[in-house]
């Protein structure tokens, strides 16, 4: 059930000087943030809580945001809506690289019909990588709080409305291209319009979720994203051992109607102006309106201007941590991009796999992943409220970041042992076992790095949504197009050793941000955004 609290107020800033408590009361209107002392999250049993705080049902557990009396604010929504509403954005999360990975299997029978290599053909996998990135910050910028290109003025509800139904169509393109010009042109346009939902996932828990509840719904939420790859591939070899490779595509085509029926069904418009009192907020309009844009066309002028909004994206990737968790992400999580677009490249030859037997071995990393959901459901909480407790309730973003270094030496040793398992021939299992632990840490890794951006910078949820998803896609389009040539080049032991080496240099971008994080959000200033 959702948290119930008595009637609202803002939480009190601490002492400081003029400038800090300006600064405190203008960011209060958006979220309990603060640069300087971070999250107050517990009120001490032995605390008077200020008068009309609202707090948890545990009784010391402060509500952050603080919700509003109104019944459409979706901090109020009951529990069963809230988590269905992230059901439908974790499965709309779920499609694009399902889709795209898809054709990580389908490229061999595609080379041999289009009489190219199945090197050749990747590059189709490549571009739609590359455009689930591209497309997510470009539909970033016409989230609820902008007025700006392809969905101006539109809400989370119509952007994601719009985007799949052209998801919709073009994915119906891939099933039946006349020639590898006109697939390789449909996977670009699918990749740009179907990843709405990665790139925005974190605004719509930000919405709907308290601060003490986001973690596990990130970790719900990512670890959609992070299994589709694998899935997608699975299903796929079973089709393609007895069916044409259009059959997994028109499979992928069928997921994205689905997709479509839950958004026109049940999802709603979780964007709710905490700026504005509630006997004040805009008309929300019908379904239909709210759904097509037209509700919130009419209150645009509550918003953001065009510039302002374009300003909002660029503004968040130059706040150092930012920049740092993204070049991290794209460090380590470019690989699992290359080693699942490559796979069957990989082992087809090795171990004599025919479409069926690379099919079972995507079993392994979604495995790897329901592991990593599963550890990462009590670890995430347990290193924060170890932190709450040791520091009289208060929380700091970059305690986050623990939870990446446990998960580190996992990848590390994941990619080495790949490496190894190739090039000396290890039998299969070792490989897919490998495999698993490198999927596993990125798992852990990809819920606490995108905590630890929403932490910092709650009124830029989708920012830092988009821009992580970003890194990660663009990491895996370059290495997607070198991944088999290097491997030839220098062997497979070696490879995949530099990338081992890549990650485990990555790592001291996180230990710089354990210890001088704070230091450098400090430095860096509040976003001061007017909106959330």
């Amino acid at each position: 059930m959702t948290d119930k609290p008595t009637p609202s107020t803002v939480v009190e800033p601490q002492q400081g000087t003029k400038d800090s408590n300006e600064k405190r009361d203008r960011k209060g209107r958006i979220h309990e943030f603060q640069e300087t002392e971070g999250y107050i999250i517990d009120i001490a049993e032995d605390d008077s809580a200020p008068a009309g705080l609202k707090l948890a049902k545990d009784g010391h557990t402060v509500l952050i945001p603080q919700p509003s009396d109104d019944k459409h604010d979706p901090l109020n929504w009951t529990w069963n809506k809230k988590h269905l509403m992230l059901f439908i954005v974790s499965w709309v999360s779920f499609l694009p690289d399902y889709g795209s990975a898809t054709g990580a299997v389908t490229l061999i029978p595609q080379a041999a019909e289009w009489g190219t290599t199945p090197d050749t053909v990747n590059h189709s996998q490549a571009g739609n990588v590359f455009m689930l990135g591209a497309g997510g910050v470009v539909e970033n910028l016409s989230d609820p709080e902008a007025v700006v290109i392809l969905s101006a003025y539109f809400g989370r509800l119509p952007v994601v409305f719009w985007f799949l139904l052209i998801s919709v169509a073009t994915a119906a393109w891939c099933a039946e291209p006349d020639t590898f010009e006109s697939f390789m042109a449909a996977r670009i346009l699918n990749g740009f319009f179907s990843t709405v939902s990665q790139a925005g996932g974190l605004m719509f828990i930000k919405d709907m979720f308290f601060f003490h509840e986001q973690a596990r719904k990130i970790n719900i939420w990512a670890s959609f994203i992070v299994m589709s790859p694998y899935v997608g591939p699975l299903f796929a070899a079973f089709m393609t051992e007895t069916l044409h490779w259009s059959v997994p595509f028109w499979v992928y085509f069928g997921m994205n109607v689905l997709g479509m029926a839950l958004v026109v069904a049940f999802l709603e418009e979780t964007y709710y102006d905490r700026t504005i009192p509630s006997d004040q907020q805009p008309a929300r309009g019908n379904r239909f309106a709210r759904l097509i844009g037209t509700a919130q066309w009419k209150c645009r002028h509550l918003r953001n201007t065009f510039g302002q909004a374009c300003w909002r994206t660029v503004s968040v990737l130059l706040k150092p941590i930012v920049a740092l968790s993204c070049v991290f992400y794209a460090l380590t999580f470019a690989w699992a991009v290359g080693i699942n677009t490559t796979l069957a490249i990989f082992v087809t030859p090795l171990y004599g796999f025919g479409p069926k037997q690379v099919g079972f071995f995507y079993f392994t990393p979604v495995v790897a992943v329901a592991l990593g959901e599963a550890t990462g459901h009590w670890l995430h909480d347990a290193l924060a409220k170890q932190y709450i407790r040791s520091h009289k309730g208060h929380f700091e973003p970059e305690v986050r970041l623990r939870a990446v270094v446990l998960a580190m030496p996992v990848v590390i040793v994941g990619l080495v042992l790949i490496g190894q398992c190739f090039e000396n021939q290890w039998h299969f299992m070792a490989t897919s076992v490998c495999w698993g632990l490198y999927v596993f840490g990125m798992m852990i890794t990809t819920v606490a790095l995108s905590s630890y951006c929403l932490d910092s910078y709650p009124e830029a949820s989708g920012e830092v949504s988009a821009w992580l998803n970003m890194a990660r896609t663009v990491g895996g389009f370059i290495v997607s197009y070198f991944q088999v040539r290097w491997a030839e080049a220098q062997g497979t032991k070696q490879s995949f050793g530099i990338q081992a080496g890549i990650c485990g240099g990555a790592i001291l971008f996180i230990v710089a941000l354990i210890v001088w994080g704070k230091r450098l959000r400090i430095w860096a200033g509040p976003l001061n955004f007017a909106t959330t």
